[in-house]
C-alpha cells in the first residue's frame, strides 16, 4: 500500500467573515494539499477562492480556523515569515527597475550585498529563459516575459509554497496556453507546491494534480481533474465544469457527458428515445456541438430541457443534422453518473482556537 503523502498546507475550519449580517466569504473549509503537488482553487467569481489564497499568503486576516504549513501554524504570522511567496495577477513589477533588479528586490530589502543578489537573480532569470533580457524594464517586455520575471522574483525568496492569483488571465489566449505549459514544467522541475487560483476550467484541468471546486465560500468537490470531470459530486460541479447534461431520470438526478449522448433522426427506423429538436449547431473543428430542446412532453425542469450533444466531425458529416430538425435522444445508463446534494453550510461555531493552534511567536521560532 502506498504511503500517505506529506502535507504541505493544511487548512482547518478556515473562515473569513467580513460582516455579521452577510454569509461568510469562506465558511469553515477544511483542505489538505500534498507536498510537491499542483493544486488549483477553481470556481465562479465570489466563490471564496481568492480570499482563501490571500489568507494562506497572510494578505487577508483569518476570522476563525487555522493554516498550517509543513505542520507549522502560520495563521497569525506576517506574510514575510510564512514560507510562502505570491505571484499576482497584474505581475506587480516595479516599472523603473530592470528585470534583474525586480527579481533581486526582496534580497536588497534583506540587506544582501549587490553582487550576491544579482548573482542569484541572474541565475533565476536564466532558469526562466530571461537571462538575455535582464537589463530591460517591464515596459520593454511582453506579457509572457513579464510573467517569467514575476515568477523569478517570487522564487528568489526560496518559498516552500508558491501562491498564484490568476497569473494567466492578463495574457492573450495563445500565450496563455504556452505559459500554462511552462508553469507546469517549472513546478515539476522545482518540486515546489503550487496553489493556483483560476476561474478557468480548462486551465485547472491542464495544470492541476488536485482541483478544489468552490462555490459561495464552500468546497463542493476535491479530486484529480479526471475525478472531478468524470464524476462530478453534484449539480453545481457538473454544470460549472461543463461538458455534461444534468437530467432527471426515474432513478434520480444524473449527469451524462455530452459526448456520451446518442441522437438519431426522429423518423429513423427502430430508433427510440426522448423527443427533441435541434436548436443550435456549432462547428468546433474535430467535433460538432449540437444544442437540443426536449419536447414539451418531457417532464423536466426548464434548465434540464436544454441538452447538448457532442459528435465527432466524421459522424456528423456522415449523417448531418439541420436546425429545427426533430430528433430522438438517448444514452447508455452506464454513462449516467448519479449526483448528490450540493455542499451545505456548516452550523455556526463559537470562536475558539482549534487544538492545532500554537503560539505565533513559538511558531516563528520553530
Amino acid at each position: 500500500m502506498d504511503a500517505a503523502p506529506d502535507i504541505a498546507v493544511e487548512i482547518v475550519a478556515l473562515t473569513k467573515q467580513y460582516a455579521v449580517d452577510i454569509p461568510p466569504a469562506v465558511d469553515q473549509i477544511d483542505l489538505r494539499i500534498a507536498s510537491g503537488s499542483y493544486c488549483c482553487l477553481l470556481g465562479p467569481s465570489g466563490c471564496g477562492k481568492s480570499t482563501t489564497l490571500r489568507m494562506i499568503a497572510g494578505h487577508e486576516s483569518v476570522t476563525h480556523g487555522d493554516i498550517l504549513l509543513a505542520n507549522r501554524n502560520i495563521t497569525r504570522l506576517p506574510a514575510a515569515a510564512r514560507g510562502t511567496a505570491m505571484m499576482f495577477q497584474s505581475f506587480a513589477l516595479f516599472p523603473h527597475l530592470s528585470a534583474l533588479d525586480n527579481v533581486a528586490f526582496s534580497l536588497k530589502m534583506k540587506g544582501v550585498a549587490r553582487a550576491e543578489r544579482h548573482r542569484r537573480a541572474g541565475a533565476l532569470l536564466e532558469r526562466v529563459a530571461m537571462g538575455h533580457l535582464a537589463q530591460r524594464k517591464p515596459a520593454e517586455l511582453s506579457g509572457g516575459q513579464q510573467q517569467r520575471v514575476a515568477l523569478a522574483r517570487a522564487l528568489i525568496t526560496e518559498p516552500k509554497v508558491l501562491l498564484l492569483d490568476e497569473p494567466l488571465s492578463a495574457l492573450d489566449p495563445f500565450l496563455r496556453v504556452q505559459m500554462r505549459a511552462e508553469l507546469r514544467r517549472w513546478q515539476k522541475e522545482l518540486g515546489l507546491t503550487f496553489i493556483h487560483v483560476t476561474h478557468s476550467q480548462e486551465e485547472a484541468m491542464a495544470l492541476a494534480d488536485t482541483m478544489v471546486v468552490m462555490n459561495h465560500g464552500l468546497i463542493e468537490q476535491v479530486g484529480s481533474p479526471h475525478q472531478v470531470y468524470n464524476f462530478p459530486a453534484n449539480e453545481f460541479v457538473a454544470r460549472f465544469m461543463g461538458g455534461h447534461n444534468v437530467l432527471q431520470t426515474a432513478s434520480g438526478l444524473v449527469a451524462v457527458r455530452n459526448d456520451h449522448m446518442r441522437i438519431a433522426a426522429a423518423q429513423a427506423p427502430g430508433a427510440s428515445g426522448l423527443a427533441a429538436h435541434i436548436t443550435d449547431i456549432e462547428y468546433q473543428g474535430t467535433y460538432v456541438l449540437l444544442g437540443l430542446q426536449l419536447a414539451d412532453e418531457a417532464q423536466a425542469a426548464p434548465a434540464m430541457k436544454q441538452v447538448a450533444v457532442l459528435l465527432h466531425e466524421s459522424d456528423f458529416l456522415a449523417c448531418p443534422f439541420e436546425l429545427g430538425q426533430p430528433v430522438l435522444l438517448w444514452w447508455d445508463e452506464a454513462h449516467a453518473h448519479a449526483l448528490q446534494p450540493g455542499a451545505q453550510r456548516p452550523a455556526p461555531r463559537q470562536p475558539q482556537p482549534t487544538r492545532m493552534r500554537r503560539d505565533p511567536l513559538a511558531a516563528m521560532a520553530a
